[in-house]
């Protein structure tokens, strides 16, 4: 250890030092082994350890100013070349060898901190980090300081800074999370506009996506327009593709990690943010400062209000809102025992109502989550922790419709109202421990109780017999799981994983093992060679007419007749990095199998929103049949993480396909959002504090419909197609085939620019522009088939029949005003 500012002392010469600055030493020289290492103390005492001992630092990385535990923070010894990175909750414990270390504390939009420690023993910190922008001309860059991506195991996973959220150009100024998100490749969105994303050829169902530990159903506001996640209340976003670790399950195409911020312990501060369409205001601060704080988000369309205008009021009223309140209160009850709470709530509501002398008709369509975590952290010692929760989720889906005739003074009423949801109670507890430097170790179990409610139907009529009828279905899910990443040599880390999973419905039990490996191999110290394996096992299901996670798809649980989906994920690739630019470069190729997916039968549909109260004696396992699939592709995405320019750019080749014996009769077909080609270029550019700007720019290629048996397809000007293999296909083709039309190949420019001005008292006003689609491009958003009726005077008329594309996003401006305190 060239650099560490110990005496290496021999026997012979200990007397030396022992009467230094003409104080006593406290070691008892005349029983120090042959090889001894020692240093002077600021009070002149010598501190003197062996050359093989090791001592352990543990503690918590938190933002400057907030108190924040910051998850996923870079602990590294650049000289030993030994790290580790904060876990959920901000901990992190390393051990070393005794002496003086430099230890250097990074994470991106933060100034690096470089700590000197001297260890004779172990030692608890508390670490801060400042923003980045406070100390601009202190921070300086070096190589190695982080752990890149080419020393991490793991592989399929994304870290997404919530400050980028806040900077991409946004569809109507919403910050959105999830849209974000399907910017980087193997994330796929669905229709344009839409929140809802599929990854690496999975369906919406098979997303893992978790708040706070909770899990969340139904992310979309908007009929999928909008996410459910406030960016404002969010600490750190992480997004698993593939090589899942142990610790996550019971969903097989992806984990979306999101966590909120703690709110801050030291003063009060908040943020309102006024929208074209919606407003939000973040507001947090101490309760007891230092050991107590919380924070309080709240988000609400006002979309009603504007149609108000639009509206006949003298025979009706209606519109449309959405609203979402995120709420968490953090204590401290000492360095070792803190407790956490937190809650959220969104509603998506649309109403119509319309009123004469004669009838009254009254409508109305809502869906919405509740969630709640507790959590307890306990620090046993420096080397084990804990974390354990108590979680209810709840997600809710209902439908109504009143009439009343009003004639001969009398009344006629009929009413129905349906609902659908699933309600969730678990327990967990997940165990992190730190044996040594080679091995980081994580295990822990958790049990869920399912409660679904496929449909529950109430029908009043004064004419008929009243209808009153629930179903629900109750199941149990458990799992245990261990991981651990080990460092083998200094060029081979692998990670581990094992998770049993259980699943209870009935008399029916299903008790499946899950195997997960994660392989990295150093050809240098900036390049890495990846490989991993995953299986999963998925219990719940999401029966879905349309594939884009609209409110009225159904979660039903696996049953005797309804197998859990499973599947087998290989990946392989490779990462490198740029040291001296701070550049990063991932490869990667997949190859996923999945077995016993489901999807309705030709013709079925469990709930019929033309129809409502057939719904009502259908029994949904006679709807659904089972299936396979395949998924294959390869990934690449360049990153710049660090500047004034930053961003990335990605491209994702992919295949989907299904094959169900009662399907397209028993032939494999491509899924409909299987897409062969996804590009995405992001940028954003701070020459200054006071100026932002960004740009996003995408291209993707079409998704699949399956169009009706046609003799005769016109395309109409609007959408000139010479598509051979459709338009020239015969009868019985169209009568069979499943997703036979492929959907034009859509892309756009999106813009942004902020104006940020600092104000006294640590006050920052911003206005924010954004132009959705800039160069107005007419992008495919739904297609229909149109008949026109021939000409009967003509004895040689057919009837014509026409597709129809309809764009609905195009060139769309907004302007937001952000006000920060």
């Amino acid at each position: 250890m060239k650099s560490q500012h110990y005496c290496t002392l021999l026997v012979l010469g200990l007397g030396l030092l022992g009467n230094a600055n003409n104080r006593p030493s406290t070691a008892n020289l005349g029983h120090l082994p042959t090889e001894v290492h020692g240093e002077l103390d600021k009070t002149g005492v010598l501190r003197i350890w062996q050359s093989n001992e090791r001592f352990t630092i543990s503690g918590y990385v938190t933002e400057a100013g907030s108190g924040e535990n910051l998850l996923g923070v870079s602990v590294y010894v650049p000289e030993l070349q030994l790290g580790t990175v904060t876990n959920d909750y901000g901990f992190f414990s390393l051990s070393l060898p005794a002496g003086r270390h430099e230890v250097h504390v990074s994470y991106m939009g933060y100034a690096i901190r470089v700590e000197t420690i001297t260890l004779d023993r172990d030692m608890a910190l508390q670490l801060e980090l400042a923003e980045a922008a406070e100390s601009l001309n202190e921070v300086v860059v070096r190589a190695d300081e982080k752990i890149k991506e080419s020393k991490v195991t793991q592989m399929s996973t994304v870290k997404l800074n919530p400050s980028v959220v806040q900077d991409v150009p946004a569809l109507l100024g919403e910050k959105d999370v999830l849209k974000t998100l399907q910017l980087l490749p193997g994330i796929q969105g669905g229709t344009e506009g839409s929140a809802g994303f599929f990854v690496r050829g999975g369906t919406p169902d098979q997303n893992l996506i978790i708040l706070d530990d909770a899990v969340v159903y139904n992310a979309n506001h908007l009929f999928g327009f909008f996410s459910v996640f406030n960016g404002d209340a969010i600490k750190s976003v992480e997004a698993y593709k593939g090589g899942f670790p142990a610790r996550f399950g019971g969903r097989l195409s992806s984990v979306i990690k999101i966590d909120m911020k703690d709110g801050n312990k030291e003063k009060l501060s908040g943020k309102v943010n006024v929208g074209l369409i919606s407003s939000s205001l973040l507001l947090e601060g101490p309760i007891n400062k230092g050991k107590t704080s919380f924070i309080l988000s709240a988000r609400r369309t006002y979309a009603d209000a504007l149609a108000q205008p639009f509206l006949n009021r003298e025979t009706g009223k209606g519109g449309y809102y959405f609203a979402d309140l995120n709420f968490k209160v953090h204590h401290v009850f000492s360095p070792k025992d803190k407790l956490y709470w937190s809650t959220y709530y969104g509603r998506d509501k649309f109403y119509s109502i319309l009123d004469n002398e004669f009838t009254e008709e009254e409508s109305d369509l809502g869906w919405g989550n509740i969630t709640s975590t507790l959590r307890w952290n306990h620090q046993f010692n420096d080397k084990l922790f804990v974390n354990t929760s108590a979680i209810f989720s709840n997600y809710n889906f209902n439908i109504g419709y009143r009439y009343t005739d009003r004639f001969d003074d009398r009344e006629e009423n009929y009413s129905f109202q349906s609902s659908s949801g699933i309600s969730d109670l678990t327990l967990k507890s997940s165990f992190d421990y730190y044996p040594n430097t080679k091995h980081t170790v994580r295990f822990g179990a958790e049990l869920t109780r399912h409660r679904f409610t496929p449909q529950r139907v109430l029908i009043k009529d004064d004419f008929a017999d009243d209808v009153d009828k629930t179903q629900e279905l109750n199941s149990l899910e458990g799992a245990l799981y261990v991981e651990d990443d080990w460092k083998i040599t200094d060029k081979l880390r692998f990670s581990p994983g094992a998770r049993l999973s259980y699943f209870n419905y009935e008399n029916t039990t299903y008790l499946n093992p899950e195997a997960r490996f994660s392989l990295a191999y150093n050809l240098n110290p900036d390049l890495a060679l990846k490989a991993s394996y995953s299986n999963m096992n998925q219990y719940i299901h999401l029966l879905s007419s349309s594939g884009i996670g609209l409110p009225t798809d159904l979660w039903v649980s696996s049953t005797d007749q309804v197998k859990p989906q499973s599947s087998q994920q290989f990946a392989v690739g490779m990462a490198k990095d740029f040291f001296d630019k701070d550049y990063s470069l991932t490869v990667e190729g997949y190859y996923k199998t999945l077995d016993d997916v489901i999807a309705y039968k030709e013709g079925a549909s469990f709930l019929a929103l033309d129809n409502l109260e057939s719904g009502a004696d259908l029994d949904w396992e006679e709807s659904i049949t089972a299936g396979r699939g395949w998924a294959y592709g390869a990934e690449i995405l360049f990153r710049k993480q660090t500047g004034k320019l930053t961003g990335w750019a990605g491209y994702t080749l992919s295949w989907s396909e299904r094959q169900f014996e009662e399907l397209n009769l028993g032939n494999k077909f491509f899924d409909r959002y299987d897409r062969r080609h996804d590009i995405s270029v992001v940028g954003i550019y701070k020459p200054t504090e006071k100026f932002t700007f960004s740009a996003t720019w995408v291209l993707a290629t079409g998704n699949n419909y399956t169009l009706p048996n046609l003799q005769r397809l016109e395309p109409n000007n609007a959408f000139p197609i010479g598509r051979t293999n459709f338009f020239n296909a015969g009868l019985n083709d169209f009568a069979t085939q499943r997703n036979n039309f492929r959907g034009e190949t859509s892309h756009r420019l999106d813009l942004a620019f902020q104006f940020h001005k600092k104000k006294k008292k640590e006050r920052e006003r911003t206005w924010s522009f954004s132009l959705y689609n800039a160069y107005a491009r007419q992008n495919p958003f739904i297609y229909t088939v149109d008949f026109n009726d021939p000409d009967y005077d003509d004895p040689n008329a057919t009837e014509e029949k026409q597709l129809t594309r309809t764009s609905v996003l195009v060139l769309i401006p907004s302007i937001n005003y952000i006000f920060k305190f």
